[in-house]
């Protein structure tokens, strides 16, 4: 008589499942602040968004919520042939990405994070693996003060190749309506502040691998000419959290509207990302040489990518950019030093039509 055929035939394991979720969730505890109600584990998760109690330092009188949706790319395939050598923890960092590529979009109309949900999806259900994937999502959750309250991993052996994986974030916060930061006071002679990134962070990397990988066939595991460290350390640099530096800032000028702008600096560089939160009627104009460049971009232009395509791509060492009144530049960026950014003043706003210009 044949045998009964089961799941676990077709390639998805129910018990992995169940101790995956149980490691996931020993993570997402350490991310709970008071405003998460419930236990985890059910169909969804609840967060309390406006509170009186005094233990509670803001209240919202017209609150917006803001979200946004994001991933870590192909960089997800650098880090998953190290992962080969490196073992499991080596894909740690990349939830510190999922998170920063998340919330530092959010940061950009000056909210603050309130929770964040995962999504992991796998060739077959490793639990080591998923738990350190879900680590890194909470160390880079608790880093910023955002709770980890839900999310899914799904097991898909006939979409994903054996070894292989996709993660996705989710994020909401939330910002007073009239502390909203949408560009809109933007004006000539403004300040334009950069502050610097740890590297590629999250983008560019298809052409990384095409170019790095592929072509040239560097190893992850040796350093480059020009760079200090291996190859994949230079490439797996987590991305930057710019909200613990930022928010403190902006909750400094109750009254004042001093940041006028913010912008999160990921695919399309400084030319496809400060345009975007400028009005019409202005353009940022930005400094050559006003900041710094890091070992790892040289090595991409060393081995043929032309400078206009580096920019293009790639944050080219800005990771976050505020556009600030000119009056309170020094101010601002004395503060966010002592927050342990290094920050740079890259550019000034005049009057144009909405472009980004080079001087």
């Amino acid at each position: 008589m044949a045998r009964n055929v089961t799941y676990r035939d077709a390639g998805v394991d129910i018990d992995a499942g169940d101790e995956a979720v149980e490691r996931i969730h020993a993570a997402a505890r350490r991310t709970y602040g008071p405003r998460v109600f419930g236990a985890p584990g059910g169909f969804a998760a609840c967060f309390r968004l406006d509170y009186n109690e005094k233990l509670f330092a803001r209240n919202y009188h017209e609150p917006l919520l803001v979200a946004c949706a994001d991933g870590v790319g192909s960089k997800l395939l650098v880090a998953v042939e190290a992962a080969r050598d490196a073992g499991p923890a080596a894909l740690r960092a990349l939830g510190i990405d999922l998170v920063a590529m998340n919330l530092n979009d959010l940061l950009c109309a000056g909210a603050e994070p309130l929770f964040f949900l995962d999504y992991v999806a796998v060739h077959r259900l490793e639990p080591p693996v998923v738990a350190e994937i879900v680590a890194g999502i909470a160390d880079g959750c608790c880093a910023a003060g955002c709770a980890l309250i839900g999310g899914e991993t799904a097991e898909m052996p006939d979409l994903y190749a054996p070894g292989h994986f996709d993660l996705a974030g989710f994020a909401v916060g939330v910002i007073e309506r009239r502390r909203l930061v949408d560009g809109a006071e933007v004006r000539p002679g403004d300040v334009v502040l950069g502050l610097a990134s740890a590297g590629l962070h999250s983008n560019g990397f298809a052409l990384v691998r095409h170019l790095l990988l592929k072509q040239h066939r560097c190893r992850l595991d040796e350093p480059l000419p020009g760079l200090d460290e291996p190859l994949g350390a230079a490439l797996l640099r987590p991305t930057r959290l710019y909200g613990p530096a930022v928010l403190p800032v902006l909750r400094r000028y109750r009254r004042k509207r001093v940041v006028h702008a913010m912008a999160h600096i990921t695919g399309g560089g400084l030319p496809g990302n400060v345009p975007r939160v400028l009005p019409a009627d202005c353009d940022a104009v930005l400094y050559r040489g006003a900041w710094p460049v890091s070992p790892i971009f040289a090595a991409l232009v060393a081995r043929g990518v032309d400078e206009e395509e580096m920019f293009r791509v790639f944050n080219m060492g800005i990771g976050f950019v505020l556009i600030v009144a000119p009056a309170f530049a020094r101010s601002i960026a004395g503060q966010l030093r002592r927050r342990g950014e290094t920050v740079f003043e890259i550019g000034v706003i005049r009057s144009g039509s909405g472009a980004l210009r080079w001087k």
